[in-house]
């Protein structure tokens, strides 16, 4: 990106970057670091007739192309040398980044050192609506106050100062924020409430209107995987315009989660290439000419293409990138920072994981397109992600992208998902009769209802003489797509199935049906590595995180039925360390995310698949995952 560096005393003071600014202009009590910015601007001002130059005045800055122009490309090479070594020294004396991660259930707070340990965090429920079957709305007005009461409590707890925070970092679901020209939310809701103005990723409400867009076959579908889904934000905004027209002409704004923290951080509206490529279609390889008005106008969505694109967005930038001037005073004052704090560009909560987990264990000169292609993100949550980046496109049928600089800048991102992970698990638990009285019992033990699971497990194993956990499942079956498959099959319309249920419903029973569950989860994961493998990658290793890989069961499954190395990071809040990363990027305390990613990521625990008798029986419990989905085609198609 361009640098601003220089001064002429002409008009007042705007740098690029606001923590250049806050470090010289506001003033430092060193008299060293006066003198260096007096001998620095006296430096850039020499035949370019400045004058009055010192650390107090108030200056105009110009590009690299005026100075190279002025006295030649050797002094603007010392300059920037000079100006990135200042930007550096200032954020690592300040030496705390904060992540801000803004998930489906709650809002997070996580402050982290240079080297990515954490020190501080926070976490406060945000509101979730059900108006109707399949839609799931949020309030933008409370998720940004949750998000400043989990920055309050994360700088108490840790007795952090405000001034410590050098960069700041957002992440957030992949959820659609409608604002008027005033800021103020709009409704997306039937309820018609403004409050309840953001659709939440995980609504379907729009499965009319993308199997419309997919009809079309546009050429731009290419690089979603062939499929758009629901969840993406276009086929939400065609639901809108068609089935909410009073939202649609107030609305002045649409955002996706992560640029709306941003901007309302900086009042500064810059995209995000992580939403805008990964969910609006938007063709980060383009250049700048990203937006495709052929697609807008041929699924319905013209006008957005007649006004410019000005309401989802004309500038987008790199992940990290410095967002403004930083923080604005509004904000600042809000969560508890100071003014001028550098806010990088946000990024979608999975990417942010993929961020904190992908580069565990490697260190910068070995960061590239070999190791990456052997390693796959699993974020594991109430959904699940698997993201693996690659040096070249691929293009895979019902696997998302690919996606150019969505993640890791410079490398096309291949996304894959499953659209219930976490949130079946949960559901095969609580919807069973025994899950009450269990419940109760684990709330008087102070411990979880999946540790308690986890302790039948293991019983059981031993009472039946199994010969390892997973056999256990052996005559039950899920097939995992109760919300339907979002990857590589890519059919929201697709349902769930249980096969081998007793007459009854205990304990055991629920025990059973649990890791049944788990092993459903896995073994979609497998069918995902597996297409992914097919189209070039060579994927044997599971860099994890999330909630789902807190649990010793889900990890264990997961590395037996896929036959991958599972790496933890040392640092189990990952997605909230990759959006840190993101504002040590933004102060320049990193020169990159790579480099971020090298510098603040460690691995941790290693999990490896158990072979033999193990291997072989996954093998045969993938057959059957296959044939359940082939038998509910079959059900679905004698019951037309």
């Amino acid at each position: 990106m361009k640098r601003l560096w220089f001064a002429k005393p002409i008009v007042p003071l705007t740098v690029w970057d606001q923590g250049f600014r806050n470090y010289f202009v506001k003033g430092t009590n060193d008299s060293a670091d006066r003198n260096l910015f007096v001998t620095f601007v006296a430096f850039c001002s020499n035949g370019l007739g400045c004058s009055s130059v010192g650390p107090t005045s108030r200056y105009a800055l110009f590009a690299p192309r005026y100075f190279e122009k002025q006295a030649g490309r050797l002094r603007y090479l010392l300059a920037d040398r000079l100006c990135r070594a200042k930007l550096r020294s200032h954020a690592m004396a300040a030496k705390l980044f904060l992540g801000i991660d803004v998930g489906t259930g709650s809002a997070r707070a996580g402050i982290f050192t240079a080297k990515g340990k954490l020190v501080g965090h926070a976490t406060e429920a945000i509101k979730l609506w059900r108006p109707a079957p399949d839609f799931a709305e949020h309030s933008s007005d409370d998720i940004w106050a949750a998000c400043c009461r989990a920055v309050r409590a994360a700088l108490g707890n840790s007795k952090t100062k405000p001034e410590s925070i050098a960069g700041i970092g957002f992440d957030a679901t992949c959820s659609l924020v409608v604002l008027d020209a005033g800021d103020r939310p709009v409704s997306v809701s039937p309820s018609g409430r403004d409050q309840q103005n953001v659709i939440v990723w995980m609504d379907h409400r729009a499965i009319p209107q993308a199997d419309l867009i997919n009809r079309t076959r546009h050429p731009v579908l290419r690089y979603v995987g062939g499929v758009i889904s629901p969840e993406m934000q276009t086929p939400k905004l065609l639901w809108l315009k068609r089935n909410l027209p009073g939202t649609w002409k107030r609305a002045a704004r649409f955002l996706d989660l992560p640029d709306f923290l941003t901007y309302r951080a900086t009042g500064d509206d810059t995209r995000s290439l992580c939403t805008t490529v990964c969910k609006w279609t938007y063709l980060g390889h383009r250049r700048g000419r990203g937006w495709d008005t052929s697609y807008f106008r041929r699924i319905g969505l013209g006008d957005l293409a007649t006004e410019k694109f000005r309401r989802i967005g004309t500038r987008v930038a790199g992940m990290g990138e410095p967002v403004g001037r930083g923080l604005a005073p509004r904000a600042a004052k809000e969560l508890g920072l100071s003014a001028g704090t550098p806010v990088g560009v946000g990024i979608i909560d999975a990417h942010a994981g993929g961020l904190g987990v992908l580069g565990a264990g490697l260190r910068a000169r070995t960061i590239g397109a070999a190791e990456f292609e052997r390693r796959l993100a699993l974020i594991g949550g109430t959904s699940s992600c698997h993201m693996a980046v690659s040096a070249k496109p691929r293009f895979i049928r019902g696997i998302w992208g690919p996606y150019f600089s969505a993640m890791v800048p410079g490398f096309w991102l291949t996304e894959g998902g499953q659209s219930a992970t976490g949130a079946l698990i949960d559901h095969v638990i609580f919807s069973h009769a025994a899950a009450g009285p269990l419940a109760a019992v684990a709330k008087k033990s102070g411990r979880t209802i999946y540790e308690l699971l986890n302790d039948r497990l293991d019983a059981l194993v031993k009472s039946t003489g199994a010969k390892f956990p997973g056999e256990l499942t052996r005559h039950l079956h899920i097939q995992p797509d109760f919300h339907g498959n979002r990857s590589p099959r890519a059919d929201p319309t697709l349902r769930g199935a249980m096969s081998g249920l007793p007459l009854s419903a205990t304990v055991d029973d629920l025990a059973l049906q649990y890791l049944a569950a788990i092993q459903a989860v896995a073994h979609g994961t497998r069918h995902i590595i597996d297409a992914m493998n097919l189209r070039g990658y060579r994927i044997t290793t599971l860099a994890a995180c999330g909630g789902g890989t807190k649990n010793p069961v889900f990890l264990r499954e997961h590395a037996d039925i896929t036959g991958c190395t599972i790496i933890l990071p040392k640092e189990p809040e990952a997605v909230l360390l990759g959006s840190a990363m993101l504002g040590a990027v933004a102060c320049r305390a990193q020169p990159s995310v790579a480099a971020a990613m090298a510098a603040m990521s460690a691995a941790g625990r290693t999990i490896r698949p158990a072979p033999g008798k193990t291997k072989a029986f996954h093998a045969r419990k993938h057959a059957v995952f296959h044939r359940l989905h082939g038998d509910y085609l079959a059900y679905r198609a004698m019951m037309k």
